[in-house]
């Protein structure tokens, strides 16, 4: 700390503090000064640079929440901790996609006048962004190219082909592992089904028979909605015949999503207990030991809905203001931005269990409840 001759401390000034004055003099793009653009230029930067702040802080509570759930095993006291950094995110996602409401006011004639600076430039380039969706856990055989390059990285690059600051950002951040996908699905995974641990001698068959009680509740839930289908809406047989089979598929995807029969045979067994791990946490989360876990589901589901959300949001903005031109950078512009909003999941497993959630009179009723009842000294 720097300290006045006779050795007191230097008093703090909140422009020195927040560096007012240099944070005010980033707002010139590539020229000298940010007298020379219009408002709506210097708009256009002060909000794309606030969002940049806004991923530094989601990054932040990514890798909090990450090492979180990295621990082995992750203490129940933590998981409070855990929710709080997935909802802030949640909350600046929502915040950041209000943004978009005030680049809206700018009209299409306006934003033409400087967009040229912008070639090649993208935002498909904040390597944040990439940051985000690397740490969350999005599998790269799940990315849109931005063009023709092989790797998303390539994007990424110097004008001259080499290396540069976001390269160097993203691939640190890709050696940064497990990511949060990773830690979440393997606490997850080791969650006690019917009192059982994945170590114990006998839980595959404690899986299994939950599982097989799953399904069979999905069957009589999904007989039952046909045959009311049946009586409101039925008026010729082709009608009861198409209704039933519309039933029956999708008890057939259930079975199946629930047996893992749509994964390879290696994985079959850890997807079946991961997936069974999820309903078993969202079909009793009002015992006291899954409460704490019932609320992190929700809080990842919330997180990516509210991702999802940001891109959408910013996709209907391109279109009100651009249209459906070619990208800046060369993509496809909103057709690009709608398939991300499509295709960048992250956590399918805990969405797909939203579709097989069952009633509580056909959930299974929990063996050894006492298990998860409150630990009394």
């Amino acid at each position: 700390m720097d300290r006045t001759p006779d050795d007191r401390p230097t008093p703090t000034t909140y422009w020195d503090y927040i560096r007012v004055e240099d944070l005010l003099s980033l707002q010139k793009g590539r020229d000298d000064s940010d007298h020379s653009l219009s408002d709506d230029e210097v708009r256009f930067i002060v909000i794309h640079q606030i969002d940049e702040l806004w991923f530094k802080l989601v990054l932040r509570e990514l890798a909090t929440a990450r090492n979180l759930f990295a621990r082995v095993p992750v203490p129940e006291s933590d998981l409070g901790f855990a929710v709080a950094a997935l909802r802030r995110i949640t909350t600046i996602f929502v915040l950041a996609a209000q943004h978009f409401t005030l680049m809206e006011t700018m009209r299409t004639q306006d934003y033409l006048l400087f967009r040229d600076k912008l070639y090649p430039a993208s935002g498909f380039q904040s390597a944040q962004l990439r940051e985000i969706e690397i740490l969350m856990g999005l599998d790269d055989r799940d990315r849109i190219p931005l063009g023709k390059e092989q790797s998303f990285k390539t994007a990424l690059k110097a004008p001259s082909g080499g290396d540069s600051p976001a390269l160097r950002r993203v691939e640190a951040r890709e050696a940064d592992t497990p990511t949060l996908k990773h830690a979440v699905m393997s606490w997850l995974s080791r969650t006690p089904i019917d009192g059982s641990s994945p170590n114990d001698p006998n839980d595959h068959a404690v899986v299994d028979a939950f599982v097989a009680r799953y399904v069979s509740g999905h069957e009589r839930m999904l007989l039952d909605a046909s045959n009311s289908a049946i009586a409101m809406q039925a008026m010729t047989k082709e009608d009861e015949a198409r209704l039933r089979q519309r039933y029956q598929g999708q008890f057939e995807g259930s079975r199946m999503h629930m047996e893992a029969l749509d994964v390879e045979p290696s994985t079959r067994a850890a997807t079946k207990r991961l997936r069974a791990a999820i309903l078993f946490v969202d079909s009793n989360r009002d015992l006291p030991l899954l409460s704490w876990p019932g609320q992190v589901i929700d809080a990842l589901i919330e997180c990516e809905q509210s991702t999802l959300v940001f891109r959408q949001r910013h996709a209907r903005m391109v279109e009100r203001v651009i249209g459906r031109r070619i990208g800046t950078g060369g993509s496809d512009g909103v057709a690009y931005l709608d398939s991300t909003a499509l295709r960048y999941r992250v956590f399918p497993e805990i969405w797909a269990a939203r579709t097989l959630l069952l009633p509580p009179g056909l959930c299974p009723k929990v063996q050894n409840r006492a298990f998860y009842g409150f630990q009394h000294a």
